[in-house]
């Protein structure tokens, strides 16, 4: 009771704190409201935190939950996935079918700006599996190893993107608008490049870190998407398919070093390992809120039966980038 209100631990070895309300019918937005500082003191601690039984509404919600915390909410720019804006600055999670796994990674590593809170709630749960699995990140970057972590640091990630072709996301989705010109105002803001080619067809580069030290802990740990975007990531299958229509250099999503070189997929597998290795899940049950930190826990999501609706929402932004 150090913060005042019980926590438990649901998943032994974890560092996830549970919170229960004291009394049937306590709402989130009232009890939270009184202790942000204390929530936040013990999200510093343990990383990620699930707020259970609480009575809260459903999105609104989720979005006057996290403005305790923040005044500014985040929009999804420059997205990866597809998902929608369900109301405010609040999302549906990643729109994948039901039967694939997300693998494990933080929000927005592949850009050089992201949030440091995400805020998810689950509206709808699965009637089987639709797990939202965490892994520490403390514990993932040892695993990786010292050596790949100093690759890594030195060497970055280069995020490379061919819109156009009818497969993955579209440019105006990614960037949120039809004009051109706007996609080529936030491209020099954000330091990427790009090339209109033939067509009406967009090629982006966007060197990034390929680590980060977290601005309160002072801990440095894996922060890239390496892992989903090289196309290691895909069945071997599918990647002989993808280099044979495409060519590999006009994939529609590849990662490389910052130097334009190639990165070992030896190394992604290890990091697919080390993720394998620390991930941790628990069950949604309807109403759950869960908030973490975006630099000391990754997370994913599990394939699910039923009607699975969950939404996220972030804020706090951090930048690699001096402005």
């Amino acid at each position: 009771m150090a913060h005042g209100f019980a926590v438990a631990n649901p998943i032994p070895g974890s560092s996830i704190g549970l919170i229960a309300p004291p009394g049937d019918g306590t709402e989130l937005i009232d009890w939270t409201g009184e202790r942000v500082d204390a929530i936040r003191d013990l999200l510093s601690e343990r990383g990620a935190l699930l707020f259970r039984g609480f009575a809260s509404t459903p999105v609104d919600g989720l979005e006057r939950f996290l403005r305790l915390f923040s005044g500014q909410l985040l929009t999804y720019m420059n997205q990866s996935t597809p998902r929608t804006q369900v109301n405010g600055n609040v999302y549906t999670t990643t729109e994948y079918p039901a039967n694939h796994t997300i693998p494990q990674h933080c929000e927005m590593a592949y850009h050089r700006d992201w949030p440091m809170l995400l805020a998810f709630q689950c509206v709808v749960p699965p009637e089987t599996g639709g797990e939202t699995p965490l892994a520490d990140m403390d514990r993932v970057t040892a695993r990786i190893g010292a050596d790949r972590m100093a690759k890594f640091r030195d060497r970055g990630v280069m995020y490379v993107r061919n819109y156009g072709h009818g497969v993955d996301l579209p440019w105006q989705k990614v960037f949120q608008t039809d004009s051109p010109a706007e996609v080529e105002e936030y491209c020099r803001a954000n330091g990427m490049e790009f090339e209109w080619k033939e067509d009406g067809l967009l090629r982006t580069a966007h060197a990034c870190q390929g680590t980060a030290r977290h601005p309160r802990t002072g801990r440095e740990v894996w922060f890239n998407q390496a892992n989903l975007f090289h196309v290691s990531s895909l069945p071997p299958n599918l990647q002989e398919a993808m280099i044979a229509m495409f060519g590999e250099d006009d994939l529609p999503r590849n990662a490389y070093h910052n130097d334009g070189s190639a990165i070992d997929p030896a190394d992604l597998d290890a990091v697919r390992a080390a993720f394998d290795a620390e991930t941790v899940a628990f069950p949604w049950l309807a109403g759950d809120v869960l908030l973490i930190d975006n630099m000391r826990y990754s997370h994913g999501r599990n394939p699910f039966t039923g009607s699975r609706r969950v939404v996220v929402a972030m804020c706090d932004a951090h930048s690699a980038v001096a402005r």
